[in-house]
């Protein structure tokens, strides 16, 4: 029986995005009946899909609530989960990941109404509901200033801001992200830094409103990764799958290292993350192998026939 998946995306596209129709073609030729949908067309029947797989869904954050809600509508045919959706959409994930002992970036969160803390050092300051480097700045001890009015900018949105010790590895190693695809490594990518120094990043307007330098085709590039960043990667994703009985079809684990060299946390990108198929020969094949397996195994699972009672 053809299997039925949906890729769930945005209604324009960048032009030089390719990776969501590559996906939809290797599920194809897996014998799936593959479709790219904007994830708030009015009318679709998400539940007539064996499964939807979130990609491209950038414009996500201006909408977090109206997104996980429509992610709980389309309910457990939905990778990643909903709970896992929800959870990892608001970057006060990160305290609970703190709380289970992976190492983060040291990070404090301040809600509207609380007093901006002092600063010290060179500071990242951004939303705890953002993507793609949008409302996020980089400030050292003279710009401070600008810092705390981009604190009372997120407050006047109602959302909470957090602030970050810059790490000055970014700027000489960059940052590692391991890509693991039902919980095993796929693909290492290399990332150059985002954020130039005493600035709001300036963005794009185009629809997605993206920091410009996440625009740049060297921006990310094919890398590897040291067996500590591997060992963090995976500790994360067994930490996220403890805490959801739900291992993720995808996840980006964006580290950098410390001053004494040990991999930190960034962020965990669970929702959409762009996984930079093309740097990555293989790694395609890898994500439409593993949606066609969690069907399978669902199917299976649904024609299992109930146990017998006592």
């Amino acid at each position: 029986m053809q299997i039925a998946i949906a890729i769930a995306t945005i209604a324009e596209i960048p032009p030089s995005f390719d990776d969501d129709r590559r996906l939809a073609e290797a599920l194809r030729l897996r014998g799936a009946d593959a479709v790219q949908l904007p994830w708030d067309q009015p009318g679709v029947d998400w539940r007539a899909f064996d499964a939807v797989v979130i990609r491209s869904t950038w414009d996500y954050s201006a909408r977090r609530e109206e997104f996980v809600a429509w992610a709980d509508t389309v309910g457990d045919r939905l990778h990643n989960a909903p709970d896992l959706v929800r959870w990892n959409s608001d970057k006060r994930y990160l305290q609970d990941l703190v709380d289970a002992g992976v190492p983060v970036v040291p990070t404090v969160y301040v809600a509207p109404g609380d007093p901006v803390p002092a600063l010290r050092g060179e500071v990242v300051v951004k939303p705890t509901v953002s993507a793609g480097a949008r409302d996020t700045g980089r400030f050292g001890e003279a710009f401070h200033d600008l810092a705390r009015r981009l604190v009372e900018r997120i407050h006047g949105s109602g959302r909470t801001a957090m602030i970050q010790p810059y790490q000055r590895a970014v700027d000489t190693s960059g940052e590692t992200a391991v890509v693991l695809v039902d919980g095993v490594v796929s693909n290492v990518l290399r990332k150059r830094a985002v954020l130039r120094a005493d600035e709001v990043a300036p963005v794009r307007e185009d629809g997605l409103g993206a920091a410009e330098a996440m625009y740049d085709p060297a921006l990310v590039t094919a890398g590897e990764a040291t067996d500590a960043e591997l060992r963090l990667a995976a500790r994360i994703v067994e930490a996220v799958a403890d805490r959801f009985r739900y291992v993720p079809l995808y996840a980006r684990v964006d580290m950098v290292a410390d001053d004494g060299g040990a991999p930190l946390l960034m962020e965990l990108e669970a929702v959409e993350p762009n996984l930079y198929l093309d740097a990555a020969p293989g790694s395609v094949d890898r994500v439409a192998d593993a949606v066609v397996a969690r069907v399978r195994r669902a199917d299976a699972a649904a024609a299992r026939p109930e146990p017998d009672g006592p």
